[in-house]
C-alpha cells in the first residue's frame, strides 16, 4: 500500500492509473467488510461502467469509487453529481439486463478514498443514490 501512496502522490500515474489504484483498495476494503466481489468495471456500451459489482448478503451492489489527493475541490464522497447517479442507473439496469437479473433487491453505494490524509481515509456510503 505504501508504493500505492507514492505513486498517487508523486504524479506518476494517470487519472486511469490512480482510478485503478483506488477501485483495488476499494475492492479489498469491502472484501474485508464480507461483500462477494462479483465483476469490476462493467462496462455497458459507451453510456458508462460501473466500478464494483458486489454482493452484501442478499443485496446486489453496484458502487461507485471516488478518490482525491487534494481537499481543494471537496470531499470525494460528494463527487457523485445527480447526472452521474443517473448514469450509474442506466449502467446498472444495463448490468441486470446482460446477466438475466430479475427480482433481485439492488443498491448503490460510494467509497470515497482520501489521499490528502495520512494514512488515507475510506468512508463507505451504503444506499448513496435512490432510484
Amino acid at each position: 500500500m505504501q508504493r500505492q501512496n507514492y505513486l498517487l502522490e508523486s504524479g506518476e500515474q494517470s487519472t486511469r492509473q490512480k482510478g485503478k489504484v483506488s477501485e483495488q483498495i476499494a475492492e479489498n476494503f469491502l472484501f474485508e467488510k464480507g461483500y462477494e466481489i462479483i465483476k469490476r468495471n462493467f462496462q455497458w456500451g459507451k453510456l458508462g461502467e460501473i466500478d464494483i459489482v458486489a454482493k452484501d448478503k442478499n443485496i446486489l451492489v453496484f458502487v461507485e469509487v471516488k478518490s482525491c489527493t487534494t481537499k481543494l475541490y471537496g470531499d470525494p464522497l460528494f463527487f457523485v453529481t445527480p447526472q452521474k447517479a443517473r448514469q450509474l442507473q442506466k449502467v446498472a439496469q444495463g448490468y441486470l439486463y446482460v446477466n438475466k437479473i430479475t427480482d433481485q433487491d439492488c443498491r448503490f453505494d460510494i467509497v470515497a478514498i482520501d489521499f490528502s490524509e495520512k494514512p488515507y481515509v475510506i468512508t463507505h456510503l451504503e444506499n448513496a443514490i435512490l432510484y
